[in-house]
């Protein structure tokens, strides 16, 4: 049976760390770190994992604001309220909750947080950086993968991964993380990546997998990686999240992109879903708080 990757106890390790070190930089005379979250509109999905977010942000000593606003806010005016947070000195984290309403331009909104407060790693700029291999704020979904990997010590150096997923906040960069070079700033992982997505036929889609050392899938699609897709000893780290119907009891339940039973028998380490991502990301989002926070500290005592 697969090793169980305990996304849950990672997280609260690195909270834990967290902790200590924002309470070691706030005794050198530097201020608790300030994260701002901008969430739109009544979605209860949403108003769920802001709330994780500004939990975790209270357990790790960063001070926290959640600012609410109707989803008939224009474009203009968010885009103005964020210009603000982006000219306030007491701000150190921007986040805004995705998707926004149909009316405003998500790829215009995530441009507009400045890149020092940008610790969802979602504008242009920062992606940019990534794929260039040079320090920035990383997505959290892939650094969260990327940790859980290195703190479980899963070999990747020169190692077959397959990425089953593309989408530009989560899948792609995974897939830099994974191939680029760990002499540099991101220190990648030095895998060979192969890149799946929907459009990649079935049977090929099997034989990807079956060839590599490390699965990462990231789709919503439950049940797409079977256990007889799955090499004897892989890793496989399911990103996905869909909420279905147990036919068994009529109650709903989470489930990921992998047959967890099956594949359970089959790799090496698996994480479960729920309780294996998920908590990383929001670990990595405090993390990123305050690396931008130390960032914007330093900014000031150059200026």
């Amino acid at each position: 049976m697969a090793k169980l990757i305990d996304g849950k106890q990672i997280s609260a390790d690195i909270r834990a760390e967290l902790h200590e070190q924002i309470e070691q930089w706030m005794a050198k005379g530097n201020r608790a770190p300030q994260l701002t979250a901008i969430l739109i509109g009544d979605d209860p999905a949403s108003n769920t994992y802001v709330s994780n977010k500004m939990k975790a942000a209270a357990d790790v000593g960063i001070n926290s604001k959640t600012e609410r606003y109707g989803a008939d806010i224009t474009e203009e005016e968010l885009l103005a309220r964020i210009e603000a947070l982006n000219q306030d000195d007491s701000v150190d984290g921007i986040l805004v909750q995705l998707p926004v309403p149909g009316h405003i331009n998500e790829r215009k909104v995530c441009n507009s947080v400045s890149c020092d407060k940008d610790v969802d790693g979602f504008n242009e700029r920062n992606v940019g950086r990534l794929c260039l291999d040079m320090n920035t704020l990383i997505p959290c979904t892939p650094l969260g993968v990327q940790e859980l990997i290195k703190r479980c010590q899963i070999e990747t150096f020169g190692k077959n991964a397959v990425v089953v997923g593309r989408s530009k906040n989560v899948g792609m960069p995974i897939a830099m993380l994974l191939h680029a070079d760990g002499r540099n700033d991101t220190c990648a992982m030095d895998a060979t990546v192969t890149i799946c997505h929907r459009f990649t036929p079935p049977e090929e889609l099997a034989r990807f997998c079956r060839s590599a050392d490390i699965i990462v899938t990231a789709t919503g699609v439950p049940g797409l990686i079977r256990g007889d897709m799955i090499k004897e000893g892989a890793a496989v780290i399911d990103v996905g999240i869909t909420r279905v119907t147990d036919p068994a009891t009529g109650k709903t339940k989470l489930v990921g992109d992998v047959d967890f039973e099956e594949a359970r028998k089959v790799a090496g380490h698996i994480t479960p879903v729920p309780g294996g991502v998920g908590p990383m990301t929001v670990a990595m989002l405090m993390k990123n708080t305050f690396i931008a926070a130390k960032n914007l500290a330093s900014k000031k005592v150059q200026n």
